[in-house]
């Protein structure tokens, strides 16, 4: 008999070790070990052990697999890349099957803070459509200042048995997106989370406008021309987009109009530009402390 099938069978042994229960790392009903960034922040939520150890196992196979294909990755790959001017790299192709399902959309009615609505499809002719209401009304809970929040966002890469990592695109200049808008002012937010909890919510945006019509438009964005924001507050020091560790990129709608939006998505890419030498657009300068 198989390793795997050892490991079913001596399944009920080995919770016999655990009479207080298996120790999980994280909140979330995974066994394989991922890190919870909030975890010291929430109360933990009474967990079945037993289904979290039947699901790791499911995903034992397919993590092993994933970090072989790491190791053997990490012995052909060439260190010395070149990349030829002009070089498009697609990252999202929105008419493959495969790329919905690892985007997410998120609003503010989901957090308690709104009353918007949103989701993302696809559209007759094959493409991502993300589609929704904005609501601007404020909630009458004495806390809430501001309402009007729509966002799809791509999900973390992970490595094997769910480690974290980044998207690195060090070696190229611009954002590709070909898209067709409804004149909507839209924001494109790259995420780069760092370990510290205050570096958590650090985005570059950049605003996307769009133009009413049936005609689509290529937008083609320098990473230069990002600004770096927290929790939507662009902030006093500036500085490039860490390309090198990249989290996730997004697509907000919250332009402060209320009433119905649609974005059709062809692709989102990478291209290398070697004319645009440009590091930074913006002021990068240190606001003087408050004192006499």
């Amino acid at each position: 008999m198989g390793g795997w099938g050892m490991i079913k069978n001596r399944l009920p042994s080995l919770l016999r070790h655990f009479p207080e229960g298996i120790p999980v790392a994280s909140t979330r009903s995974y066994f394989v070990h991922q890190n919870d960034r909030k975890s010291g922040y929430r109360k933990k939520k009474d967990e079945n052990i037993i289904k979290n150890v039947r699901d790791g196992l499911k995903q034992l196979k397919h993590e092993v697999k994933a970090w072989k294909e790491e190791v053997k990755e990490r012995i052909t790959h060439d260190p010395f890349e070149f990349i030829n001017p002009g070089h498009v790299e697609p990252l999202w192709l929105f008419e493959e099957d495969d790329c919905l399902p690892s985007w997410k959309v998120s609003t503010d009615t989901d957090w308690g803070l709104g009353f918007s609505s949103a989701s993302l499809e696809r559209s007759n002719l094959g493409y991502a459509a993300f589609t929704g209401n904005l609501d601007t009304t404020v909630p009458k809970d004495g806390k809430t200042s501001r309402a009007g929040y729509c966002s799809m966002q791509s999900a973390e890469p992970r490595k094997s048995f769910q480690r974290e990592d980044y998207y690195d695109w060090s070696l190229y200049t611009h954002l590709i997106m070909r898209v067709r808008g409804d004149g909507r002012t839209y924001r494109v937010n790259l995420a780069s989370v760092g370990y510290f909890d205050v570096t958590w919510h650090d985005q570059w945006n950049y605003l996307l406008f769009t133009r009413g019509g049936p005609y689509w438009q290529i937008a083609k964005i320098p990473f230069s021309k990002f600004l770096l924001t927290a929790k939507g507050r662009i902030q006093d020091h500036q500085g490039p987009v860490p390309l090198d560790r990249i989290s996730s990129l997004a697509i907000v709608c919250a332009d402060k109009v209320s009433g119905p939006f649609r974005l059709e998505i062809d692709y989102i890419a990478l291209q290398y530009d070697p004319s645009h030498t440009e590091k930074f657009a913006y002021e990068m300068y240190k606001v003087p402390d408050f004192t006499d």
